[in-house]
């Protein structure tokens, strides 16, 4: 057997000692020749030790060194662990923005303050608006359960269900915008939080309405009451069947409404129990993270938005842009953590206690290539909702899915104008027109971006996109609210 070398199969062959030939000029004495007989022009690979190193000891140099390759960094070379390229942006981007919490500190000091915190939520601390309306939404939920009582039993038609349930539901939407909007004591952050507790209610109370339908509408057509198939939860731990009627009960339908789902079933999927350290680290993780986005919008984000008025009072495009790129890094840093703190903590802490067993609260949209799968993704109880109880309806009544695709972004549009208007008292649409730009910007992105590029091009729609409508309410409302007064003073 013959010396083997490297890559490539090369291999070396030695000649052993010949007779001088007649008047040949090489000598007698037996002569070592090496010669490369390798394919391909790969060289042999030298032996290395343990550690990578050449070993220097053992054997003979090759007399070739290169082979046929391509560089690390171009796309032939099948190359792809970069590993330490995103550590080194890790790092980066803290020391960038280590730099910038400096910055803001010399500049403006410490602006955190707690007090301050309570102030945005009560004006009187003997006056609390919008925990009274959040206590009054009980209302409408025992309203929509005895509906539901009577329609199971007969004692309604499904034509006057219909037009009781659409009454309270649009009762569900109009009176709390109508105390938020009318009332003086309320102040914007506890109109937000009452109306989201209001939208969730709806929400959940329009679930409750089209399964309970279906189930009436399935015992009718067997003949018989409905046998949902029993589920198990997390763990193989089983659970007892509910059926239709037996359902309508309040123990039920308060397990419901303080789920973490916004679609309601009969047989919840339940977890075995409650994982007492996997609570404890939601809850820590709770606390903490709310403090540390107050923290960041007093200390960070509250200068740059005011300390970006006068750029846009002056219609100084230059400096509007630039401010827009300063409010852009806390803005997108703090709805991260929200992110997080929404959909995995606080989530995740109300199923445990409740024992919920469905946990998909979110998918990986960070990976998203397109505007859609971003939207269909991050916000899982939302796109359940807008799937079942939306979307598949308005299919099956015969519309385009780019008709129901157009429906759903409507409605989305409203919700998102409702929670932002009406707590501010001023209309001017901009969280509507950002929700409905989506879809030419999905088509957008569909079209012209792939794999990296459209990843890069969700990012960015996320970066720039929120602080604009920021800017925009916010400097609306400061015109509205301070400009406005002193000029009629």
């Amino acid at each position: 057997m013959g010396d083997r070398g490297g890559a490539g199969g090369s291999r070396r062959r030695r000649t052993g000692s010949r007779p001088s030939i007649q008047g040949g000029s090489r000598p007698a004495a037996a002569e070592e020749e090496v010669r490369d007989v390798g394919a391909g022009g790969d060289a042999p690979v030298r032996d290395t030790d343990k550690d990578g190193d050449v070993d220097v000891g053992s054997g003979h140099w090759d007399l070739r060194c290169h082979r046929l390759q391509d560089s690390l960094f171009s796309s032939d070379s099948g190359f792809s662990n970069y590993r330490g390229i995103l550590n080194w942006c890790v790092v980066m981007l803290i020391l960038s923005n280590a730099r910038l919490f400096l910055e803001n500190l010399i500049k403006y000091g410490i602006l955190v303050d707690p007090i301050q915190v309570v102030s945005l939520f009560l004006k009187d601390p003997y006056s609390w608006p919008a925990l009274c309306l959040v206590i009054v939404a009980n209302i409408f939920a025992v309203a929509a359960f005895q509906v539901e009582k009577r329609l199971a039993v007969g004692a309604l038609t499904e034509q006057a269900g219909l037009l009781l349930h659409g009454v309270n539901l649009a009762t569900i939407l109009c009176f709390p915008a109508a105390v938020a909007f009318l009332l003086e004591s309320i102040t914007p952050v506890g109109s937000v939080l009452a109306l989201m507790v209001y939208t969730i209610l709806f929400l959940k109370l329009f679930s409750y309405r089209d399964v309970n339908l279906w189930c009436r509408e399935r015992r009718a057509g067997a003949k018989a009451k409905a046998a949902l198939a029993g589920k198990k939860a997390n763990g193989g731990a089983a659970q007892r069947t509910v059926s239709y009627p037996d359902n309508l009960t309040y123990r039920d339908l308060y397990y419901f409404l303080f789920a973490p789902t916004l679609c309601y079933e009969l047989n919840f999927p339940r977890s075995p129990r409650i994982r007492k350290r996997f609570l404890l680290r939601r809850l820590l993780e709770m606390l903490f993270l709310t403090q540390l986005q107050v923290g960041l919008i007093q200390q960070w984000m509250v200068p740059a938005i005011q300390n970006s008025m006068k750029p846009f009072k002056d219609m100084d495009y230059s400096r509007i842009v630039e401010r827009l790129l300063k409010l852009a890094v806390p803005n997108h840093l703090i709805w991260l953590i929200f992110f997080y703190w929404l959909f995995h903590s606080c989530l995740n802490a109300v199923a445990e206690l409740m024992q919920f067993g469905d946990r998909e609260f979110y998918r990986d949209w960070w990976n998203s290539e397109s505007i859609t799968y971003f939207w269909q993704n991050w916000n899982i109880p939302v796109h359940k909702w807008c799937l079942r109880h939306f979307y598949k309806p308005m299919l099956r009544r015969g519309s385009s899915k780019w008709a129901a695709r157009t429906g759903v972004f409507l409605a989305s549009a409203f919700f998102h104008e409702y929670l932002v208007s009406i707590p501010l008292r001023m209309f001017r649409l901009w969280a509507f027109t950002g929700m409905m730009a989506q879809i030419p910007l999905a088509w957008i992105v569909g079209r012209f971006f792939r794999g990296n590029y459209g990843n890069a091009a969700v990012w960015l729609s996320l970066i720039i996109g929120q602080p604009v409508a920021v800017l925009m309410y916010v400097h609306d409302y400061y015109v509205l609210n301070r400009e406005a007064p002193t000029a009629g003073t």
